[in-house]
C-alpha cells in the first residue's frame, strides 16, 4: 500500500509518497517519490493578507499535477495540510474549497497546535528517558515549540514568526512582529527554566541545510556555536555566492539566515548547548497518522493483534 502526504507551507509545497513495507512483523515507510516546489504563498500573504490571483492559478495547476502523480502511484490514502500562509490568507479557505470543487481533493487548513501534534508523532521515537528537550520547528510563517520531559510532551506553543516574515522585515522583528518575538522569548525562557531543558531538537528544511553545511558525522548533535559560525559565514556571502559556492537553492539562500537566527535565539534562550537534527517534519507525522488510521487495511491477514505497531521512517529513496 502507498500513502501520500502533501504539506502546503508558507515557503514551499512538499509531496511525499511512501510505500508501507512489512517484514517479520516490523513495518517501515519507504519513500518512493518526493517533490518540493517553492511556491512561496507567504510572500503574498504576509505582505497583502491574501493569495494573489496569479499565485492561486499556479497553486491550482501544481496541486492538479500532484493529484495525477498520486494516481500514477496508485496511492490508497492521502492527507493534505496547509499551514501558516493559508490560515492567514483572507482567501485561504476559498482556495481550499476550489480544490475540492475542481480537483476533488480535500485540503485541510490546520492551526499551529495541530501542526505540532503531527510532528510529535515522529519526534517521540527519538527521545531518551530522563532527558528534557526543546523541539523547535521553524517554517516560513510560524514557529512551533514543544517541550518534552521523560518522553512526554508537557508544553507546546505556536508563534506567527517564521523565515519569510523575518525576511520581509530585513531579518529583524519589525514593529508588527516585535511583541510576538518578545512573547516567544519569554515563553521559551520560562518553560525551559521550569523543566531544565538540556538539549534542543530542530526540524525544518533550513536547519537540515545548516546541519549539512556543518559537515558533522552522521547523527552527531549540532553544537550551538557551530550554528552561530555558519550563520556568520552565510551573512558574509551574497545570494549568488550562497547559490554557486554552497550549492543552495535560490529559495533557500535568502531565508536560511532569518530561519537560522530563530533556531539560534531559541537555543540561547533555553540554554541548550546542542541540537539533534533528524531529517523529519510535518509530512512524516502526516504519514504516521495515515498509517495508524488505516492499519486495519495494512496489516497482513495473519496478524491478529489489535495493537498498532511502531513504524520506521525511511526517507532515503535510494536505500
Amino acid at each position: 500500500m502507498k500513502l501520500a502526504a502533501i504539506d502546503i507551507g508558507s515557503n514551499a509545497v512538499r509531496c511525499q509518497i511512501s510505500a508501507v513495507l512489512e517484514y517479520e512483523g516490523a513495518y517501515r515507510l519507504k519513500r518512493v517519490e518526493y517533490v518540493r516546489y517553492p511556491l512561496r504563498l507567504g510572500e503574498d500573504v504576509f505582505a497583502t493578507g491574501h493569495i494573489s490571483p496569479a499565485k492561486e492559478e499556479k497553486f491550482v495547476k501544481f496541486m492538479h499535477a500532484l493529484k495525477l502523480l498520486m494516481e500514477v502511484h496508485d496511492v490508497a490514502h492521502y492527507l493534505i495540510c496547509s499551514t501558516s500562509a493559508m490560515r492567514s490568507a483572507d482567501n485561504g479557505q476559498a482556495i481550499a474549497d476550489r480544490m475540492q470543487r475542481e480537483l476533488g481533493i480535500r485540503v485541510q487548513i490546520i492551526d499551529g497546535q495541530a501542526e505540532a501534534a503531527y510532528v510529535n508523532r515522529v519526534i517521540m521515537q527519538l527521545l531518551e528517558d530522563k532527558r528534557h528537550y526543546l523541539h523547535i520547528d521553524v517554517g516560513g510563517g510560524s514557529t512551533e515549540f514543544n517541550l518534552y520531559s521523560d518522553r512526554k510532551k508537557i508544553a507546546s506553543q505556536s508563534f506567527e514568526v517564521g523565515s519569510i516574515r523575518r525576511l520581509q522585515q530585513n531579518g529583524q522583528p519589525g514593529e508588527a512582529l516585535q511583541d510576538t518575538w518578545q512573547q516567544m522569548e519569554a515563553w521559551v525562557k520560562d518553560n525551559s527554566r521550569r523543566f531544565h531543558v538540556t538539549r534542543a531538537i530542530g526540524t525544518g528544511g533550513n536547519i537540515n541545510k545548516i546541519y549539512s553545511l556543518a559537515q558533522l558525522p552522521p547523527d552527531q548533535p549540532l553544537p550551538r556555536k557551530r550554528i552561530s559560525d555558519i550563520l556568520t559565514r552565510l551573512r558574509g556571502l551574497s545570494m549568488d555566492e550562497r547559490v554557486n559556492l554552497l550549492m543552495l537553492n535560490p529559495d533557500r539562500a535568502d531565508v536560511i539566515v532569518p530561519a537560522g537566527q530563530i533556531y539560534l535565539s531559541a537555543m540561547e534562550w533555553s540554554g541548550a548547548k546542542d541540537m539533534l537534527v533528524p531529517d523529519i517534519g510535518l509530512k512524516d507525522g502526516m504519514l504516521q497518522a495515515l498509517f495508524e488510521d488505516h492499519f486495519e487495511e495494512i496489516r497482513p491477514v495473519t496478524d491478529l493483534s489489535h495493537r498498532i505497531p511502531q513504524v520506521a521512517i525511511q526517507n532515503d529513496p535510494e536505500a
